[in-house]
């Protein structure tokens, strides 16, 4: 078995300057493989600083290493470092071309563990492999860091910048690109401030900073500050998602006042009988509806309330995105502006303001129309609320290494143990 096994751990697992003098399988109530390593007759240990072979000085105790698992049966490696004595620094552990610093995970199990981190929780990865969670978030965390300090990021022309809630009373800064063709989280920082954003531009730099064409934003207005001051060569576009989810938040608004309204007066009336169970039927688009949704939806509509006029303003806004050119488009939002204005309610005015106000930004969406994924930014945005619910959100902010690992897109080194 020793033979079969040496022969291939030197085909994937080469170690120059050690090798692997035995292997046993270790019987108990978890049987374990131990393979034992030493170094190679009259080769010297490296400074793990400078990596320069040095005159050995003594030998620490033997310790053990986790190792890809072998057919399922935890696997460790045992090897007794030695102490090299570096002109440079002095009297140093030798380098162990498998190890990571100190910690007692192999580099490839730590790899290995990052993959599967990927598809499962770190939970579930840890019980799977026998080992902790602080091994899996660890491992994590190193093939962040490795990936990152190795990101490609010439020709970012597009990116995208919006926050997420995490923790209550918490946000996170998010800033991805869009280009057509790489789509991946750059940048994460804590909270959603102007500091927050301008950490985005100082790590990216002032050179490509200024290679940026195209930046998609909501309205708050810290990013519109920051965006205008660090990227003024690029087109600032609002997304079209979150004026969407305003109309939405109108809506609900107007519907939630005036059912309260109606309700104390007389619950018999046919407004407050129709107004009860029609939140969706407002939300939802036309073509969505359920079979019941669309009945009451008709029975909505022929009441003469606030919120049906606020529901036919939302409905009648989805004809400018259908507009090819933005001077058509800028004189359909100034119609429906007065016309919002006019309706007298008071959700709906206020979105004709703000509209108004951010008028240039929300017409530079039809220009960038063609060339950048606008949607891009609320799917990624999705995907990482997923993984938020998948483990039950984050309890720290150094957790963001899991919106990295599975967003990033980062480079990996070329690995053996590669099984996701």
């Amino acid at each position: 078995m020793h033979l079969v096994l040496k022969t291939l751990l030197n085909h994937v697992e080469r170690l120059k300057g050690f090798v692997y003098e035995s292997s046993h399988l270790i019987e108990g109530r978890v049987p374990r493989i131990e393979i034992l390593l030493r170094a190679r007759e009259r080769s010297r240990g490296a400074c793990s600083h400078c990596q320069k072979p040095s005159p050995g000085y003594d030998r620490l105790p033997e310790r053990r290493f986790h190792f890809v698992p072998l057919w399922g049966v935890p696997t460790y490696f045992r090897y007794a470092p030695r102490r090299v004595r570096c002109r440079e620094h002095g009297i140093v552990v030798e380098h162990l071309p498998w190890a990571l610093g100190k910690r007692p995970l192999t580099a490839s199990f730590a790899w290995f563990l990052a993959s599967w981190a990927k598809l499962l929780s770190w939970q579930d990865v840890s019980r799977t492999f026998k080992t902790s969670w602080e091994s899996v978030f660890r491992s994590v965390e190193m093939a962040v860091d490795w990936g990152r300090a190795r990101m490609d990021l010439s020709g970012i022309s597009a990116c995208g910048v919006d926050e997420i809630h995490w923790r209550k009373g918490r946000f996170l800064t998010l800033v991805y690109q869009i280009n057509q063709g790489m789509k991946r989280l750059l940048f994460v920082a804590e909270h959603r401030e102007e500091t927050s954003l301008r950490k985005f531009f100082l790590w990216l730099g002032a050179e490509r900073s200024a290679q940026i064409r195209f930046i998609c934003s909501d309205m708050w207005q810290p990013y519109l500050n920051v965006i205008a001051e660090r990227a003024k060569g690029a087109l600032n576009i609002l997304d079209r998602y979150h004026i969407a989810a305003k109309m939405n938040q109108a809506i609900d608004e107007v519907r939630a006042k005036e059912t309260r309204e109606v309700r104390p007066r007389n619950c018999q009336r046919k407004s407050s009988l129709v107004l009860k169970h029609s939140r969706w039927c407002l939300l939802k688009r036309v073509e969505n509806l359920t079979a019941r949704q669309t009945v009451k939806l008709q029975e909505l509509l022929a009441c003469h309330l606030r919120t049906v006029r606020a529901y036919l303003l939302k409905e009648q806004f989805h004809f400018f995105w259908e507009y090819a050119s933005a001077a058509w488009a800028g004189k359909f939002l100034e119609q429906w502006c007065t016309a919002a204005m006019r309706s007298r309610v008071e959700p709906m005015t206020k979105i004709a303001r703000m509209l108004r106000a951010h008028k240039p930004l929300i017409l530079n969406g039809f220009e960038a129309r063609e060339q950048v994924a606008l949607g891009a930014i609320e799917g990624l945005n999705n995907r990482l609320k997923a993984d938020l619910r998948r483990s039950y959100g984050f309890r720290t902010y150094r957790a963001k290494s899991t919106l990295y690992h599975k967003l990033g897109a980062r480079p990996e080194p070329e690995l053996t143990h590669r099984f996701c």
